[in-house]
């Protein structure tokens, strides 16, 4: 009986470290997703894209050239910043 209740609660809590891990790979994405975004379009493509990707938006930030998002999926939070920038290529004919 004893080693039911161990090996039930060894499940229990490898299924909640897997839905973290998964959680935190989802936040991380959907961070730099939107930061990508939002750089380059401004909050609402920023929040739009973190929604696509599974996430709330939680915060915003203007940083100059760039931006600071924090987005949250589940109880993981992640960040990630990205900056606008033009880049000119010369053409070669």
């Amino acid at each position: 009986m004893v080693v039911i209740i161990a090996a039930m609660a060894l499940i229990v809590f490898a299924v909640r470290f897997a839905t973290v891990v998964d959680d935190a790979a989802r936040a991380r994405t959907a961070a730099d997703a939107a930061a990508l975004a939002g750089a380059a379009a401004g909050e609402p493509a920023a929040r739009e894209l973190a929604e696509r990707n599974g996430a709330t938006l939680v915060e915003f930030v203007r940083t100059g050239r760039g931006v600071l998002v924090e987005v949250r999926v589940g109880a993981v939070r992640a960040r990630a910043q990205a900056s606008a920038s033009t880049v000119w290529v010369r053409s070669s004919g």
